[in-house]
Protein backbone atom coordinates (compact mmCIF):
# COMPACT_ATOMS: atom_id res chain seq x y z
CA UNK A 1 0.00 0.00 0.00
CA UNK A 2 1.20 3.33 -1.18
CA UNK A 3 1.72 5.93 1.84
CA UNK A 4 -0.07 8.21 0.27
CA UNK A 5 -3.23 5.90 0.68
CA UNK A 6 -3.03 5.96 3.73
CA UNK A 7 -2.37 9.99 4.77
CA UNK A 8 -5.14 10.76 2.34
CA UNK A 9 -7.28 8.47 4.52
CA UNK A 10 -6.10 10.47 7.45
CA UNK A 11 -6.28 13.75 5.81
CA UNK A 12 -10.27 13.41 5.07
CA UNK A 13 -10.98 12.92 8.34
CA UNK A 14 -8.54 15.42 9.73
CA UNK A 15 -7.62 18.09 7.31
CA UNK A 16 -3.95 19.58 7.28
CA UNK A 17 -5.78 23.10 6.24
CA UNK A 18 -6.90 22.79 9.81
CA UNK A 19 -3.73 22.87 11.73
CA UNK A 20 -2.54 25.58 13.79
CA UNK A 21 -0.12 28.46 12.06
CA UNK A 22 2.95 27.34 14.19
CA UNK A 23 2.25 23.00 13.64
CA UNK A 24 4.29 20.89 11.30
CA UNK A 25 1.72 17.86 10.65
CA UNK A 26 1.68 15.84 7.38
CA UNK A 27 4.25 13.59 6.27
CA UNK A 28 7.66 14.23 7.87
CA UNK A 29 10.28 11.39 6.33
CA UNK A 30 9.63 9.78 3.53
CA UNK A 31 7.63 10.18 -0.09
CA UNK A 32 4.17 9.61 -0.56
CA UNK A 33 4.24 6.60 -3.13
CA UNK A 34 6.11 4.65 -0.98
CA UNK A 35 5.18 1.06 -0.33
CA UNK A 36 4.26 0.23 3.22
CA UNK A 37 2.56 -2.96 4.85
CA UNK A 38 3.11 -1.97 8.76
CA UNK A 39 2.48 0.75 10.91
CA UNK A 40 3.74 1.51 14.62
CA UNK A 41 1.39 4.49 16.05
CA UNK A 42 2.65 6.01 18.90
CA UNK A 43 2.04 9.49 20.47
CA UNK A 44 5.98 11.12 19.98
CA UNK A 45 8.27 9.71 18.07
CA UNK A 46 11.82 9.38 20.07
CA UNK A 47 14.77 7.93 19.24
CA UNK A 48 13.14 4.25 21.29
CA UNK A 49 10.58 4.58 19.05
CA UNK A 50 12.35 4.49 15.95
CA UNK A 51 14.75 1.67 17.48
CA UNK A 52 11.54 -0.05 18.39
CA UNK A 53 10.57 0.47 14.33
CA UNK A 54 13.98 -0.88 13.10
CA UNK A 55 13.90 -3.75 15.33
CA UNK A 56 9.82 -4.60 14.84
CA UNK A 57 10.40 -4.50 10.91
CA UNK A 58 7.83 -1.15 10.93
CA UNK A 59 8.18 0.91 7.58
CA UNK A 60 5.65 3.90 8.68
CA UNK A 61 6.11 5.68 12.06
CA UNK A 62 2.08 7.43 12.74
CA UNK A 63 2.42 10.13 15.38
CA UNK A 64 0.08 12.57 17.24
CA UNK A 65 3.30 14.97 17.75
CA UNK A 66 5.54 16.27 15.01
CA UNK A 67 9.27 14.89 15.23
CA UNK A 68 10.15 18.56 13.35
CA UNK A 69 8.60 21.27 14.04
CA UNK A 70 11.31 24.07 12.76
CA UNK A 71 13.48 24.06 10.07
CA UNK A 72 16.39 21.62 10.08
CA UNK A 73 19.57 23.46 9.34
CA UNK A 74 22.16 19.97 9.78
CA UNK A 75 21.30 16.15 10.30
CA UNK A 76 24.78 15.44 12.23
CA UNK A 77 22.90 13.75 14.94
CA UNK A 78 23.85 16.08 17.76
CA UNK A 79 20.00 16.00 18.83
CA UNK A 80 17.63 13.59 19.31
CA UNK A 81 15.71 15.26 16.62
CA UNK A 82 18.55 15.06 14.07
CA UNK A 83 19.06 10.97 15.24
CA UNK A 84 15.82 10.17 14.74
CA UNK A 85 15.67 11.38 11.25
CA UNK A 86 18.72 9.74 10.11
CA UNK A 87 17.73 6.31 11.55
CA UNK A 88 14.25 6.78 9.89
CA UNK A 89 16.07 7.20 6.38
CA UNK A 90 18.41 5.04 6.62
CA UNK A 91 16.60 2.39 7.41
CA UNK A 92 13.86 3.49 5.19
CA UNK A 93 11.27 4.49 7.41
CA UNK A 94 8.47 7.33 6.80
CA UNK A 95 7.34 9.61 9.82
CA UNK A 96 3.70 11.06 9.38
CA UNK A 97 2.51 13.00 12.33
CA UNK A 98 -1.53 14.43 12.97
CA UNK A 99 -1.06 16.88 15.20
CA UNK A 100 -3.47 20.12 16.07
CA UNK A 101 -5.50 18.84 13.00
CA UNK A 102 -6.24 15.50 14.71
CA UNK A 103 -6.92 18.25 17.47
CA UNK A 104 -9.86 19.98 15.73
CA UNK A 105 -11.95 17.41 14.55
CA UNK A 106 -14.63 15.10 15.67
CA UNK A 107 -13.51 11.79 16.67
CA UNK A 108 -10.19 13.20 17.17
CA UNK A 109 -8.13 13.66 20.52
CA UNK A 110 -10.79 15.38 22.00
CA UNK A 111 -13.41 13.03 21.09
CA UNK A 112 -11.47 10.36 22.92
CA UNK A 113 -11.06 12.35 25.97
CA UNK A 114 -14.78 12.59 26.35
CA UNK A 115 -15.05 8.61 25.37
CA UNK A 116 -13.29 7.77 28.27
CA UNK A 117 -14.93 9.87 30.57
CA UNK A 118 -17.98 8.78 29.17
CA UNK A 119 -19.39 12.17 28.47
CA UNK A 120 -22.62 12.91 26.25
CA UNK A 121 -24.05 16.01 23.96
CA UNK A 122 -20.69 16.33 22.80
CA UNK A 123 -20.15 19.74 21.09
CA UNK A 124 -16.66 21.71 19.83
CA UNK A 125 -15.60 23.83 23.02
CA UNK A 126 -14.12 27.00 20.66
CA UNK A 127 -15.83 26.44 17.02
CA UNK A 128 -13.05 27.35 14.23
CA UNK A 129 -13.53 30.77 12.21
CA UNK A 130 -12.53 31.99 8.70
CA UNK A 131 -13.35 28.23 7.82
CA UNK A 132 -16.57 28.61 6.04
CA UNK A 133 -17.24 30.01 2.61
CA UNK A 134 -20.55 30.36 -0.12
CA UNK A 135 -20.91 29.69 -3.75
CA UNK A 136 -23.20 30.83 -5.78
CA UNK A 137 -24.07 29.72 -9.33
CA UNK A 138 -26.65 29.93 -11.93
CA UNK A 139 -27.95 26.72 -13.79
CA UNK A 140 -30.43 26.29 -16.63
CA UNK A 141 -33.48 25.19 -14.55
CA UNK A 142 -33.45 21.29 -16.70
CA UNK A 143 -29.98 20.95 -15.68
CA UNK A 144 -29.70 22.48 -12.15
CA UNK A 145 -31.02 19.42 -10.11
CA UNK A 146 -27.29 17.25 -11.35
CA UNK A 147 -25.16 20.41 -10.72
CA UNK A 148 -26.71 20.59 -7.37
CA UNK A 149 -25.91 16.62 -6.54
CA UNK A 150 -22.34 17.10 -7.72
CA UNK A 151 -21.48 19.95 -6.07
CA UNK A 152 -23.00 18.34 -2.80
CA UNK A 153 -20.88 15.29 -3.53
CA UNK A 154 -17.85 17.11 -3.33
CA UNK A 155 -18.45 18.37 0.32
CA UNK A 156 -20.60 21.50 0.17
CA UNK A 157 -23.86 21.95 1.77
CA UNK A 158 -23.11 19.94 5.39
CA UNK A 159 -24.53 22.03 8.69
CA UNK A 160 -24.45 20.23 11.82
CA UNK A 161 -25.94 17.01 11.41
CA UNK A 162 -27.61 17.80 8.30
CA UNK A 163 -26.53 17.26 4.38
CA UNK A 164 -26.91 18.57 1.06
CA UNK A 165 -28.47 21.95 2.25
CA UNK A 166 -28.92 24.50 -0.11
CA UNK A 167 -30.97 27.60 -1.25
CA UNK A 168 -32.28 27.89 -4.60
CA UNK A 169 -34.51 30.80 -6.64
CA UNK A 170 -35.93 30.69 -10.06
CA UNK A 171 -34.76 34.19 -12.17
CA UNK A 172 -33.48 34.78 -15.72
CA UNK A 173 -30.14 34.66 -17.25
CA UNK A 174 -29.01 37.26 -20.02
CA UNK A 175 -25.65 36.22 -22.35
CA UNK A 176 -24.60 37.01 -25.67
CA UNK A 177 -21.88 34.12 -26.79
CA UNK A 178 -19.14 35.82 -29.40
CA UNK A 179 -18.19 34.42 -32.36
CA UNK A 180 -15.39 32.02 -31.04
CA UNK A 181 -17.70 30.83 -28.41
CA UNK A 182 -19.59 27.14 -28.14
CA UNK A 183 -22.60 27.77 -26.30
CA UNK A 184 -25.13 25.75 -24.71
CA UNK A 185 -28.06 27.70 -25.44
CA UNK A 186 -28.49 30.69 -27.60
CA UNK A 187 -27.19 31.89 -30.83
CA UNK A 188 -23.77 33.53 -31.39
CA UNK A 189 -24.04 37.02 -31.99
CA UNK A 190 -27.57 37.48 -30.06
CA UNK A 191 -28.89 38.29 -27.01
CA UNK A 192 -30.19 35.56 -24.76
CA UNK A 193 -31.92 35.11 -21.99
CA UNK A 194 -32.19 31.86 -20.29
CA UNK A 195 -34.38 30.65 -17.05
CA UNK A 196 -31.80 29.45 -14.19
CA UNK A 197 -31.46 29.10 -11.00
CA UNK A 198 -29.50 30.89 -8.67
CA UNK A 199 -28.05 27.86 -6.39
CA UNK A 200 -26.09 28.98 -3.11
CA UNK A 201 -24.62 26.88 -0.60
CA UNK A 202 -22.16 26.89 2.19
CA UNK A 203 -18.45 24.41 1.75
CA UNK A 204 -15.35 24.49 4.38
CA UNK A 205 -12.80 26.44 2.92
CA UNK A 206 -10.51 24.03 2.44
CA UNK A 207 -12.48 21.71 0.20
CA UNK A 208 -12.83 24.98 -2.40
CA UNK A 209 -10.95 23.16 -4.97
CA UNK A 210 -12.90 20.01 -5.20
CA UNK A 211 -16.16 21.69 -4.81
CA UNK A 212 -15.14 23.96 -8.08
CA UNK A 213 -14.05 21.35 -10.18
CA UNK A 214 -17.30 19.44 -9.27
CA UNK A 215 -19.03 22.52 -10.60
CA UNK A 216 -17.12 23.14 -13.28
CA UNK A 217 -17.42 19.37 -14.66
CA UNK A 218 -21.07 19.11 -14.47
CA UNK A 219 -22.02 22.31 -15.19
CA UNK A 220 -23.76 22.52 -19.10
CA UNK A 221 -22.44 26.52 -19.48
CA UNK A 222 -19.05 26.69 -21.48
CA UNK A 223 -18.13 29.58 -19.46
CA UNK A 224 -19.49 29.18 -15.78
CA UNK A 225 -20.53 32.12 -13.41
CA UNK A 226 -20.00 32.03 -9.92
CA UNK A 227 -18.84 33.95 -6.77
CA UNK A 228 -17.31 32.71 -3.99
CA UNK A 229 -17.95 34.76 -0.88
CA UNK A 230 -15.35 34.33 2.86
CA UNK A 231 -17.89 33.73 6.20
CA UNK A 232 -18.17 34.70 9.25
CA UNK A 233 -19.76 32.10 10.62
CA UNK A 234 -18.14 29.80 12.98
CA UNK A 235 -17.15 26.16 11.61
CA UNK A 236 -19.43 24.23 14.51
CA UNK A 237 -17.85 21.19 13.82
CA UNK A 238 -14.00 21.90 13.86
CA UNK A 239 -12.18 23.59 16.39
CA UNK A 240 -10.46 23.54 20.11
CA UNK A 241 -11.34 21.48 22.84
CA UNK A 242 -14.93 19.96 23.70
CA UNK A 243 -17.60 19.97 25.95
CA UNK A 244 -20.23 17.38 27.13
CA UNK A 245 -22.23 16.11 29.83
CA UNK A 246 -22.25 13.41 32.72
CA UNK A 247 -25.11 10.68 32.60
CA UNK A 248 -25.51 11.96 36.07
CA UNK A 249 -24.57 14.66 38.82
CA UNK A 250 -21.24 13.55 40.61
CA UNK A 251 -19.19 15.50 43.13
CA UNK A 252 -15.84 17.35 42.28
CA UNK A 253 -13.93 15.03 44.37
CA UNK A 254 -15.63 11.63 42.98
CA UNK A 255 -15.24 12.93 39.69
CA UNK A 256 -11.33 13.90 40.07
CA UNK A 257 -10.77 10.79 41.49
CA UNK A 258 -12.76 8.99 38.30
CA UNK A 259 -10.25 11.25 36.22
CA UNK A 260 -7.25 9.88 37.45
CA UNK A 261 -7.81 6.41 37.60
CA UNK A 262 -9.16 6.70 33.56
CA UNK A 263 -5.82 8.59 32.40
CA UNK A 264 -3.17 6.57 34.90
CA UNK A 265 -2.26 10.01 36.96
CA UNK A 266 -0.04 10.03 39.27
CA UNK A 267 -1.50 13.40 40.45
CA UNK A 268 -4.07 15.82 39.61
CA UNK A 269 -3.44 19.80 40.01
CA UNK A 270 -6.17 21.57 40.55
CA UNK A 271 -7.94 24.84 41.67
CA UNK A 272 -10.01 25.23 44.58
CA UNK A 273 -12.75 23.26 44.79
CA UNK A 274 -16.24 24.93 44.93
CA UNK A 275 -18.38 22.41 46.71
CA UNK A 276 -20.42 21.87 43.76
CA UNK A 277 -21.91 18.90 41.63
CA UNK A 278 -20.16 18.40 38.00
CA UNK A 279 -22.57 17.67 35.38
CA UNK A 280 -20.75 19.44 31.94
CA UNK A 281 -17.22 18.78 31.81
CA UNK A 282 -14.96 20.89 28.97
CA UNK A 283 -11.44 19.05 27.87
CA UNK A 284 -8.61 19.86 25.32
CA UNK A 285 -5.80 17.37 25.07
CA UNK A 286 -2.43 18.86 25.80
CA UNK A 287 -1.99 22.65 26.73
CA UNK A 288 -5.56 24.21 26.88
CA UNK A 289 -4.50 27.15 28.84
CA UNK A 290 -5.86 29.33 26.19
CA UNK A 291 -9.77 27.76 26.26
CA UNK A 292 -10.34 28.64 30.33
CA UNK A 293 -12.56 31.54 29.31
CA UNK A 294 -14.35 29.37 26.85
CA UNK A 295 -14.81 26.53 29.02
CA UNK A 296 -16.45 29.14 31.70
CA UNK A 297 -18.59 30.65 28.92
CA UNK A 298 -20.00 27.27 28.26
CA UNK A 299 -20.78 26.97 32.08
CA UNK A 300 -18.68 24.20 32.29
CA UNK A 301 -18.25 22.79 36.11
CA UNK A 302 -14.60 21.45 35.39
CA UNK A 303 -12.35 22.12 32.99
CA UNK A 304 -9.57 18.73 32.00
CA UNK A 305 -6.61 20.05 30.26
CA UNK A 306 -2.76 19.82 30.43
CA UNK A 307 0.25 22.60 31.38
CA UNK A 308 -1.20 24.93 33.25
CA UNK A 309 1.11 27.38 34.77
CA UNK A 310 0.61 28.57 38.03
CA UNK A 311 -1.35 32.27 37.69
CA UNK A 312 -3.69 30.65 35.19
CA UNK A 313 -4.79 28.64 37.93
CA UNK A 314 -6.39 31.58 39.41
CA UNK A 315 -8.28 32.79 35.88
CA UNK A 316 -11.30 30.05 37.60
CA UNK A 317 -12.23 32.97 39.87
CA UNK A 318 -14.87 30.64 41.53
CA UNK A 319 -16.41 29.69 38.51
CA UNK A 320 -15.15 26.50 37.56
CA UNK A 321 -12.71 24.29 38.84
CA UNK A 322 -9.52 23.65 36.53
CA UNK A 323 -7.97 20.10 36.16
CA UNK A 324 -4.63 19.56 35.25
CA UNK A 325 -3.84 16.12 34.26
CA UNK A 326 -1.00 16.77 31.97
CA UNK A 327 0.07 17.31 28.74
CA UNK A 328 1.20 13.25 28.29
CA UNK A 329 -1.98 11.88 30.09
CA UNK A 330 -4.50 13.82 28.48
CA UNK A 331 -3.20 13.37 25.02
CA UNK A 332 -2.25 9.14 25.30
CA UNK A 333 -5.46 7.80 23.87
CA UNK A 334 -4.54 9.18 20.73
CA UNK A 335 -2.80 6.32 19.69
CA UNK A 336 -6.40 4.59 19.84
CA UNK A 337 -7.43 7.08 17.42
CA UNK A 338 -4.99 6.23 14.71
CA UNK A 339 -5.58 2.57 15.52
CA UNK A 340 -9.38 3.00 14.91
CA UNK A 341 -9.29 5.02 11.97
CA UNK A 342 -6.94 2.53 10.07
CA UNK A 343 -8.10 -0.75 11.52
CA UNK A 344 -11.98 -0.16 10.20
CA UNK A 345 -10.50 1.56 6.63
CA UNK A 346 -7.48 -1.04 6.26
CA UNK A 347 -8.34 -4.58 7.89
CA UNK A 348 -5.48 -6.06 6.06
CA UNK A 349 -3.17 -3.14 6.92
CA UNK A 350 -0.67 -4.04 10.02
CA UNK A 351 -1.04 -1.65 12.85
CA UNK A 352 0.32 -1.67 16.23
CA UNK A 353 0.87 0.51 18.93
CA UNK A 354 4.28 1.57 20.34
CA UNK A 355 5.39 -0.50 24.05
CA UNK A 356 7.42 2.19 24.51
CA UNK A 357 6.06 5.11 27.18
CA UNK A 358 7.44 8.65 25.93
CA UNK A 359 6.22 10.60 28.73
CA UNK A 360 9.13 12.85 29.30
CA UNK A 361 7.96 13.68 33.47
CA UNK A 362 8.04 11.54 36.02
CA UNK A 363 6.91 11.99 39.78
CA UNK A 364 8.30 11.41 42.89
CA UNK A 365 5.84 10.21 44.99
Amino acid sequence: MKISEITKYIESIAPLAYQESYDNAGLLVGHPSDEVSNALICLDVTEAVVDEAIREGFQLILAHHPIIFGGLKKLNGKNEVERCVIKAIKNDIAIYAAHTNLDSVHGGVNSKICEKLKLMNCKVLAPAKNQLKKLVTFIPEEQAAQVQQAVFEAGAGHIGNYDSCGYSTKGEGSFRAGESANPFVGEKGQLHVEKEIRFETIFPAQLQGKVLAALLSAHPYEEVAYDIYPLDNTFDTVGAGMVGELDEEISETDFLKFVKEQFQCKVVRHSQLLGRKVKKVAVCGGAGSFLIRQAIGSQADLFITGDMKYHQFFEAEGKIVIADIGHFESEQYTKEVFYELLTKKFPKFAVRLSAINTNPINYLI
